[in-house]
């Protein structure tokens, strides 16, 4: 597959350099359009939740998450350091960036998912509610921890808790949490399964140890975004009315992100074999594919108008990146050109149609992919 983004030179994917544990934290406390973000929400809203309608499913989801057949799992094995200190020297300066950004990027996603589902059953009585935060909390401060282990490897460690205390929250309604969280979830597994299925079958491929782990650990991601699911059809109006507007624009707004700031990382997608286009339709296609269990409307991605959208955010953000690299009162004023350009491209993006079905009768999906 070839598109305009196959041209773009590595000098203009703009990426603030990691050198030591002081840069590393900075960049998982800064907030940009393409970092993962921390949440809060309303908490009494979240408390009020009545999930009776799929109790038979969520009994049975609970004793699943009660199973925890991840406890071993996150575990560093004699293996994973050997193929730590074998691989990691081989790495290209430009490559080890790459890495970095995306080991900080991803700790920081799911550390923030792990401290709001840990706020969340703090400040709920809701039994339902609070048992299936406790689990998840769980799940995400293992992912967090285990990454973090990995960046201690290059001796660049993320301080959490003083990201939990100095990066800056945004507030969001439940409905939102819910859209958002489980496209997360479920885009987080697309993501992993499509790598460790390349790395699978390529282990030559495989440069870093961590990517063993990904198949059992995307499937706890998975499981969180079937219990966003539950949720969401157990509140049908969430998913009626004009709140298909809200799905449609969170949809098209991870997807966006994702394809940004997957470009920004092309080695170290073509050191796996995989091209970042073609990498990311995957990705959305195993998303799309989940999603109908759940949403009512999905985003036609093999549109022309999408494709050509998402190419044209891709070229705006990198004069954005210039631009903040330039500064003065040209880099703000070029700045503020991007922004609208961004703004009219995520609305063509907005208005391309999309494609209805009815909801399944079986909300529960497996992660086959």
């Amino acid at each position: 597959m070839h598109t305009a983004t196959a041209d773009i030179d590595h000098v203009d994917r703009l990426m603030d350099s990691v050198e030591s544990a002081a840069d590393a934290n900075a960049k998982a406390v800064k907030n940009t359009v393409l970092s993962p973000r921390f949440y809060t929400t309303d908490f009494k809203a979240m408390d009020a939740l009545d999930i009776s309608s799929v109790r038979a499913e969520w009994d049975v989801m609970m004793k699943e998450y009660e199973g925890d057949n991840n406890h071993d799992h996150f575990q560093r094995d004699a293996a994973f350091a050997d193929e730590v200190r074998t691989l990691m020297p081989q790495l290209s300066p430009e490559m080890r960036q790459e890495f970095l950004d995306f080991l900080i990027s991803s700790l920081t996603s799911e550390f923030s998912g792990c401290i709001l589902y840990n706020e969340i059953r703090k400040n709920v009585s809701n039994p339902d509610i609070k048992q299936l935060m406790t689990y998840m909390a769980r799940d995400e401060s293992r992912h967090a921890g285990f990454i973090n282990q990995s960046l201690k490897d290059f001796n660049l460690g993320i301080d959490l808790g003083s990201l939990k205390r100095t990066k800056a929250y945004t507030f969001f309604k439940p409905k939102y949490i819910f859209y958002a969280t489980y496209l997360s979830e479920k885009i987080g597994y697309a993501r992993y399964i499509t790598i460790f299925r390349q790395l699978e079958r390529h282990p030559d491929k495989r440069f870093h140890p961590i990517f063993r782990w990904f198949e059992r650990w995307c499937n706890d991601e998975f499981r969180h975004g079937e219990s966003f699911a539950l949720i969401m059809r157990s509140q049908p109006h969430l998913l009626r009315g004009g709140n298909r507007l809200w799905i449609r624009f969170f949809i098209l707004a991870v997807y966006a992100t994702m394809f940004v700031r997957d470009h920004t990382r092309p080695l170290l997608h073509e050191a796996m074999g995989l091209h970042s286009t073609e990498y990311d339709y995957t990705v959305f296609r195993i998303t799309s594919d989940i999603c109908r269990q759940v949403f009512p409307i999905e985003v036609d991605i093999d549109h022309p108008v999408f494709r050509q959208c998402m190419d044209r955010l891709l070229q705006i953000s990198l004069a954005a990146d210039r631009a903040t690299k330039q500064g003065g009162l040209m880099g703000r004023l070029r700045r503020g050109v991007c922004a609208v350009q961004a703004a009219w491209t995520f609305g063509r993006l907005y208005l391309v149609p999309v494609i209805e079905h009815e909801l399944p009768k079986d909300i529960r999906m497996d992660p086959v992919w």
